[in-house]
């Protein structure tokens, strides 16, 4: 989905087309509605707070904000860009639409997170450009949202192509065509080349995926060791054997918040009282919604200082019952020390089987900060 977060906001708010809109804000900078029925919105220059970018426009990408950049430091970049409150419980309903959007065309989907998804198309008979342009006008038609497509021989270079012509493109690559319309590419845009990865290719003069295919193994292996090294040759050349996966079962959830200000866990009880309690429900009704229900629950403290500590519990009985899951929390979290002025909280569930195969026994709530 192109821009996904940002084109279902601009569904809600039409007259914020065309503008650099940044997704990524609290409540706090939801939009006004004025009298005359018009609205007024948050701007980045009057942003103060630790949040980061969820997502933006193409308009605001333009000006250099991206995904998982720092508010703050994107305020200086686009002082005059439109800050926008996320709402995650409206991009689960638009993903659930383009997903029974594209399934009733074609069933054979791997899941790959909200916004994104692989379709085997092996068994597919008529012309893929046709079938391809069909998906994106049955999503266009559930959701109002454009999409664009990569068709390709395997996932690696789809995933590649999908990018290629973004937004509402459509690009079709066959093997004949990765030396003309991969190999210019940069390393960058292969999926698992990470930042580090990139920059260690960077010091061996190697850029490009045609400059990764043509670097004599031996090197790569030298650098990068046996395996990752092997995969490196495999992926210049278009090489990818993984099957589109129908069904994955995922292995854990998570909540967390990164505050606006530094939290005390005595002076600031209530809030984080109440915090602590949301995030265990929004744990809870996760698992609801997916039908799991699970055993192990963590916890995961940031201080200021930026140290991280964790810790788990794993309970007899697997559950999806927020009260449950908020009090093996809270017996994690008296394992930790709490003299420090916290800024994240964080609470996840593992050891996930399908909600059912065992039942959860209800247990009391109790304040859990403040000791």
């Amino acid at each position: 989905m192109d821009a996904f977060y940002a084109s279902v906001e601009l569904l809600r708010y039409p007259e914020l087309r065309g503008q650099p809109v940044v997704i990524g804000g609290g409540s706090a900078h939801a939009p006004e509605l004025m009298a005359d029925g018009s609205h007024r919105y948050a701007r980045l220059r009057n942003y103060a707070g630790r949040g980061v970018v969820t997502t933006s426009t193409y308009e605001a990408r333009a000006l250099g904000v991206f995904s998982g950049m720092g508010l703050m430091k994107v305020a200086q970049l686009a002082p005059d860009a439109i800050l926008l409150p996320t709402d995650f419980n409206s991009y689960r309903h638009y993903s659930r639409l383009f997903k029974t959007a594209v399934t009733s065309i074609t069933p054979n989907i791997e899941d790959r997170g909200i916004d994104e998804i692989y379709i085997d198309l092996n068994e597919h008979d008529g012309a893929i450009d046709v079938l391809a342009q069909a998906i994106k006008d049955a999503v266009h038609a559930a959701t109002g949202l454009s999409c664009s497509i990569g068709v390709a021989p395997n996932k690696l270079l789809a995933k590649i192509c999908s990018d290629l012509e973004k937004p509402d493109g459509l690009t079709i690559l066959s093997a004949a065509d990765i030396p003309l319309r991969i190999w210019p590419l940069s390393v960058k845009k292969i999926n698992g080349i990470g930042p580090k990865a990139a920059q260690k290719l960077a010091t061996l003069g190697i850029y490009t995926i045609e400059e990764l295919a043509a670097c004599d193994p031996a090197v790569l292996q030298e650098n990068f060791g046996r395996v990752y090294s092997a995969w490196l040759t495999r992926v210049a050349y278009g090489i990818d054997e993984r099957q589109v996966a129908t069904r994955s079962e995922p292995k854990s959830i998570s909540r967390e918040a990164t505050f606006e200000r530094d939290l005390h866990a005595r002076r600031d009880r209530n809030e984080l009282t109440g915090l602590f309690t949301r995030l265990c429900e929004r744990v809870a009704d996760d698992l609801q919604r997916k039908d799991y229900s699970g055993r192990t629950i963590g916890i995961k403290l940031r201080y200021a200082d930026f140290s991280t500590v964790t810790r788990d519990l794993t309970l007899p009985e697997a559950t999806d019952n927020a009260g449950v899951i908020r009090q093996a929390a809270g017996e994690c979290l008296r394992r930790v020390p709490l003299d420090k002025r916290l800024r994240l909280l964080g609470v996840r569930i593992t050891s996930l089987c399908k909600k059912g195969e065992e039942t959860p026994a209800p247990v009391a709530q109790g304040e859990l900060f403040g000791a």
